[in-house]
């Protein structure tokens, strides 16, 4: 009862400090169209009834994040979609946000690049596009957080509206462009965070890097990020596949993203030799663009590729939706089958060489270990969170854990890759 109390009046006085009223009046005003009084209200109906769903976490026998999740998301998608996701990155800044204190599973244990994630589920680039949620993030269950697309300098990315729910779906349609605050203002947030967190060393951090949407010099947009983000990053991840930003996708052709390794390979070696290089791609490719990139990530050792972006496809049951015809990257359950085949394709032309991280549509633990027997070694979600919120991420991980169990896997480890045709030798044991 007493941690109630505190809790509760950590929310009555939240918005009185200056820091947080501001961070509170930007989320509720800046996604509210023409700041309208009815916006407001129903932003400041989602603040209460988050913090509602907080406090009664300790007057319920549920778990706190399956709370949070039945009585938040509801009330969150009375807002528009890029409203309420500014109120949730406003109360993870603040701590709003119940801790993972599910049952610890060592079988969801698992190594990549050398280092140990505590279990494979991953949050993908886009949620924390700024690196203001990393601790809170974590702190649900995630065994490794990604921040970005981080560009060079800040953009505002591309007019709103621009994000699209769709709930039939489990779906959302996006063509935001890489808003970012600019490489130099993420980074010092970053700094921040390796500092707090220094003695425990907390999960493992990927930073996402993308190119401005004006330049003309790609390459060159990368290793500036590169350059002042690398030496904190876990691994840095280069983005060459959202489809919201003209003439990214280009750059995943040969040549272009041959060129762009390698000087991100320089750049890496000079400011943070052995952070692991990773490249996302679409989902959207022809069978020799596949070859393509196979090759240079072999060529040149990438060390990891992301399995995949967003889709610019639309399946007939998303055609037919309200929301179903506007532009942008698709994201969620329509996704989730087209990536899992990627990922075994990608798989076997590396051979198995080249950790896979899986990415598209996973709401569910046999979606992620699908993901996995396919060839990944991790697995990242984002879309699957606007629909199930924080519950979402330990309820994957007993389902995950469970899959495991049930088809005689004792790790992560020996489940990846198990419906491909690469045969498990010296490199998939060893990369």
């Amino acid at each position: 009862m007493l941690r109630c109390l505190k809790i509760a009046s950590r929310l009555a006085t939240w918005p009185s400090s200056a820091g947080a009223a501001r961070t509170f009046a930007t989320a509720t005003t800046s996604g509210a169209r023409g700041g309208s009084t009815k916006g407001l209200r129903l932003a400041l109906s989602v603040g209460l009834g988050g913090g509602l769903a907080v406090t009664g976490v300790y007057l319920s026998d549920e778990p706190p994040y399956s709370v949070v999740s039945r009585v938040s998301i509801p009330l969150l998608h009375l807002l528009d979609p890029e409203t309420s996701h500014n109120l949730v990155i406003a109360a993870a800044k603040s701590g709003l946000v119940p801790r993972d204190g599910s049952p610890y599973s060592p079988s969801l244990e698992t190594k990549v690049w050398g280092k140990a994630f505590t279990n494979p589920i991953g949050l993908a680039a886009g949620f924390d596009k700024n690196a203001e949620t990393m601790e809170s993030m974590l702190g649900i269950g995630f065994g490794f957080v990604e921040v970005g697309s981080i560009t060079p300098e800040p953009q505002d990315g591309n007019p709103r509206p621009r994000v699209f729910r769709i709930p039939e779906e489990g779906a959302v349609i996006n063509r935001i462009g890489c808003n970012s605050h600019g490489s130099r203002e993420v980074s010092k947030r970053i700094q921040a965070f390796r500092d707090r967190t220094a003695d425990t060393r907390e999960g493992v951090l990927g930073i996402n890097i993308a190119k401005n949407k004006t330049s003309e010099d790609a390459a060159g947009d990368y290793v500036q990020a590169c350059r002042l983000l690398a030496d904190k990053a876990d691994y840095v991840v280069i983005n060459v596949s959202s489809p919201n930003t003209p003439g990214l996708r280009n750059l995943q052709a040969g040549t272009e993203l041959a060129k762009i390794v390698k000087r991100m390979k320089g750049a890496l070696n000079e400011v943070a030799p052995g952070v692991p290089l990773v490249v996302k791609i679409a989902p959207d490719l022809a069978p020799e663009d596949k070859k393509q990139i196979a090759r240079v990530v072999l060529r040149h050792k990438v060390d990891g590729m992301i399995v995949s972006n967003t889709t610019v496809s639309r399946p007939g049951s998303v055609q037919g939706r309200e929301s179903g015809k506007e532009k942008g990257g698709l994201s969620g359950r329509p996704l989730n089958e087209a990536s899992t085949a990627l990922i075994r394709e990608m798989y076997e032309l590396t051979s198995g060489r080249v950790p896979i991280i899986g990415c598209g549509g996973v709401s569910t633990g046999l979606d992620a270990y699908n993901k996995i027997r396919a060839g990944a070694s991790l697995v990242q979600l984002y879309t699957g969170l606007i629909y199930q919120g924080p519950a979402l991420v330990p309820k994957l991980k007993r389902e995950l854990s469970h899959l495991l169990e049930r088809d005689g896997f004792e790790s992560v480890d020996q489940a990846v890759g198990a419906d491909t045709r690469v045969k498990k030798g010296f490199f998939s044991r060893f990369w």
